[in-house]
């Protein structure tokens, strides 16, 4: 089984390290450019404008596809743990692998339709990113705990559940303030609202 297999550990550092990459890069190219201030643009307006854009796209998909397959790892690990302990249903292991995958797909659709060029497919892809991601964490955080201490420390559930509920908290102002805005530039004049 994959999960099994020496050397998948390797994925999720890269999907990290990919991750990390694709903002870090596009934002230099974008400020170089002049095509965003230096001082925290949101990260879709770092991958608006060419050339940063393609490079903003690509890099996102490559990690989108990594992400389906940290969480696809994830899945067969639980499943194989699941076998001698049953500490989950395998309905509530695939749930939770269909909702990251969901996320996943939000984050193509994220990288694909630039956030000035198709706004509310942008916005509706974020939505899908965000949400599953939060719903995605938490539930793999009540899984982690349902295998303790066989599979898990309890140090590491600790761990996971606060990266929930500091994910839960940020998603709320999220919705809130990205509700109340009308996105149809980049460059703000102080004479604008």
């Amino acid at each position: 089984m994959l999960c099994c297999m020496p050397g998948v550990a390797f994925v999720p550092a890269l999907l990290v390290s990919w991750s990390s990459a694709a903002f870090i890069i596009s934002y230099v190219i974008a400020v170089l450019a002049g095509h965003v201030e230096p001082l925290v643009p949101y990260i879709s307006d770092t991958g608006t404008k060419p050339p940063e854009s393609g490079i903003f796209g690509f890099m996102i998909n490559i990690s989108a596809l990594l992400g389906v397959i940290t969480m696809y790892i994830r899945y067969l690990l639980i499943e194989k743990q699941n076998e001698s302990s049953h500490f989950v249903r395998s309905s509530c292991n695939i749930f939770s692998l269909c909702i990251g995958l969901m996320g996943c797909i939000g984050m193509g659709i994220v990288a694909t339709f630039q956030e000035l060029s198709v706004p509310s497919v942008h916005d509706i892809g974020a939505l899908v990113a965000f949400g599953s991601g939060v719903v995605y964490i938490t539930l793999q955080s009540i899984i982690s705990y349902k295998s303790c201490p066989q599979w898990n420390t309890y140090f590491v559930c600790h761990i996971r559940m606060a990266i929930s509920v500091i994910s839960c908290i940020a998603f709320i102002p999220m919705i809130v303030f990205a509700s109340q805005i009308s996105m149809t530039k980049i460059d703000w004049t102080p004479g604008e609202k």
